[in-house]
C-alpha cells in the first residue's frame, strides 16, 4: 500500500502554509506565536497586523538577531505572499523549525494597525 505521508522534500525544516482564518484562531487562543512582517519598513508603518515585528525580506539574514529561538512558531507575511514565501524558505535554511507562510496582508480580513502617530 502506498503511503502518501512519506513523501519528503529532503529537508526536515519545511515551511507550512496557514490560512488567515486558522492563523486568527491560533492567535486568539493566545498561543505563543511570532508574527513576522517581511515587507519594507514604510509598508509596515502604513499598516500591519497587531503585535507583529518587522524584518524586511531585504534584511532577512538579520532575523537571527531578533528571533533567537529557532523552535518558536513563526507566522510570516508580506503584501501578497511572494516575499513571505521567500523569507520563510530562507529561514528554514537557517534552521528555523516551525515556520508558517501566512501569505499576504491583502488576504487578512481582521484588524490591522498603523504605525503612524
Amino acid at each position: 500500500m502506498l503511503n502518501l505521508l512519506s513523501r519528503n522534500s529532503g529537508s526536515k525544516n519545511s515551511v507550512k502554509k496557514i490560512s488567515p482564518v486558522e492563523a486568527k484562531k491560533r492567535l486568539d487562543a493566545n498561543e505563543p506565536i511570532v508574527l513576522l512582517d517581511v515587507r519594507e519598513q514604510a509598508e509596515y508603518v502604513d499598516r500591519h497586523i497587531p503585535n507583529s515585528i518587522n524584518v524586511p525580506l531585504s534584511n532577512i539574514a538579520s532575523v537571527e538577531k531578533r528571533l533567537k529561538d529557532k523552535n518558536a512558531t513563526i507566522f510570516v507575511y508580506c503584501l501578497s505572499g511572494g516575499r513571505s514565501s521567500s523569507a520563510a524558505a530562507q529561514m528554514a535554511k537557517m534552521g528555523y523549525q516551525n515556520i508558517y507562510n501566512l501569505g499576504g496582508i491583502s488576504s487578512w480580513r481582521y484588524e490591522t494597525v498603523s504605525g503612524r502617530n
